[in-house]
């Protein structure tokens, strides 16, 4: 798939949660690879603020990101909005905001995803680049037990159960089997409060804007009438029975669940955060924003180590080019067949496997006591399995080849040895023209690259 961006930009306005402000913020499309970026146009110089998890700087009540030497420049309550643009698949969007915070509208994802419906999107050259779930990974808060267990699968669903010692919340479970459910399914699901909560909030200064129309409010802990007279009279609601446990909402849940899935919103919109969409199950236990966001900020540190994943790769499956398919095609033969299958092909990049023998004629020389693949062929390989790409767009390959022109950033990072099983992910860096390719090169044994290249090639017709 392509990354996405928004067609036309759009604006929502509203007060803010814990500034009750009034705030405005406009959406608008980026350029390839921009990610979610915030841009504070009431500070001088509109200073910006990338949506990642090495920015967060706060998790009390909502995700708060900072620029990276200066947390004086922050935005809060992000996590809805970065849910709603997740689920409708954008990359890439700068979010121009007049505030510390997004407005928090009627505390769901709801009006984020229907102003993102109706501005469309547009496809971008660029392909998307997904981070992949290969095996376990657990984050624990150790003092209330809480976790977030993410699995090997092939697309993304969220399992979130929530539990409180509550005689009205206590314990619920929701979960998003697709992506494509989210609008209808968690987007319009509130966030919620317990009143015993909102005098110690009032007290660190935060949820100035809150109300029962952004917020699901919950009566559970008996009070003096008095008390939860002058808490309403705060909050400016309607004063409620203090005998009544409940809901104090005029207004129904959405769903009897509503608490449950608000969770599972706020894990999407911190897990926008790693800068790329995952493929994987998500199994969440009582999460919260602290939580959430060190998910994200484990995932991004392994990411900084490897900016590239290792193509997933099932020896079970039939490739898309056998051994037989390849030679119709490519003129090498022993020794120089260098590519064993290819198992995945788009239109701009192809994914192809080596296997290597200790039969192979080069170890005898190379070294008779320490058998290494020479990098160089390496490239060689590389560059085989970015020929097939090339080839599978013209009529007749058999009637071609390819030849290098130009060969750039190198580099080597670990040997190659009897026993490996080379994956070669090749790219188009630019659109084929004339004949022309320019292409960036992986090899990957295991999980790990061994070895990257950039190069030019040129198809010429045999004569």
């Amino acid at each position: 798939m392509k990354q996405r961006t928004l067609k036309r930009p759009f604006t929502l306005s509203g007060k803010g949660l814990h500034t009750g402000l009034q705030i405005e913020a406009t959406f608008g499309p980026a350029e390839v690879g921009t990610g979610y970026v915030f841009k504070r146009v009431d500070l001088d110089g509109a200073p910006m603020i990338e949506a990642v998890a090495e920015n967060v700087v706060e998790t009390k009540r909502g995700t708060v990101i900072a620029q990276r030497g200066n947390k004086d420049v922050r935005v809060s309550t992000i996590e809805h909005a970065l849910a709603a643009l997740y689920a409708a698949g954008i990359d890439n969007c700068l979010i121009e905001v007049n505030a510390p915070e997004l407005p928090i509208l009627d505390g769901s994802a709801i009006q984020w995803c229907e102003q993102i419906e109706q501005a469309g999107y547009v496809e971008q050259e660029a392909e998307k680049e997904y981070y992949i779930v290969k095996q376990r990974i657990k984050v624990v808060d150790p003092e209330t037990g809480s976790s977030l267990i993410v699995l090997p699968d092939d697309e993304l669903s969220i399992d979130t159960m929530i539990e409180f010692n509550s005689p009205v919340l206590s314990n619920q479970f929701a979960s998003l089997d697709h992506i494509d459910r989210f609008r209808d399914e968690i987007a319009g699901c509130r966030t919620f409060v317990f009143v015993r909560e909102v005098m110690p909030l009032l007290q660190l200064n935060l949820i100035k804007g809150g109300d029962l129309d952004n917020a699901i409010v919950i009566y559970d802990t008996p009070m003096a009438q008095d008390e939860l007279d002058k808490l309403a009279d705060l909050m400016g609601v309607p004063r409620k029975p203090a005998e009544q446990l409940g809901y104090l909402n005029d207004k129904p849940l959405a769903f009897t669940n509503e608490p449950a899935r608000h969770k599972l919103l706020d894990v999407l919109g911190d897990l926008a955060l790693i800068g790329r969409p995952l493929k994987g199950r998500i199994v969440a236990t009582r999460p919260g924003h602290s939580l959430n966001t060190q998910l994200s900020k484990k995932i991004r540190q392994e990411l900084r180590k490897q900016n590239v994943q290792a193509p997933a790769y099932d020896p079970n499956e039939a490739p898309l080019y056998d051994v037989n398919k390849i030679r119709s095609m490519l003129p090498h033969r022993y020794p120089m067949q260098m590519v064993d299958k290819i198992i995945d092909m788009g239109a701009d990049y192809v994914v192809g496997v080596k296997n290597v023998s200790a039969n192979e004629p080069f170890f005898q020389g190379h070294f008779p006591d320490e058998p290494v693949m020479p990098g160089v062929l390496q490239v060689e390989a590389m560059a085989q399995v970015g020929g097939l790409l090339v080839l599978s767009t013209v009529d007749d390959p058999e009637h071609y080849s390819t030849y290098f022109m130009k060969i750039d950033n190198v580099k080597f990072r670990q040997k190659v040895v009897p026993g490996d099983t080379l994956v070669f992910h090749l790219s188009l860096m630019t659109p084929i023209r004339r004949g022309t390719a320019v292409m960036k090169g992986y090899a990957f044994v295991g999980e790990k690259i061994v070895s990257e290249a950039e190069f030019m090639a040129q198809i010429v017709k045999n004569r």
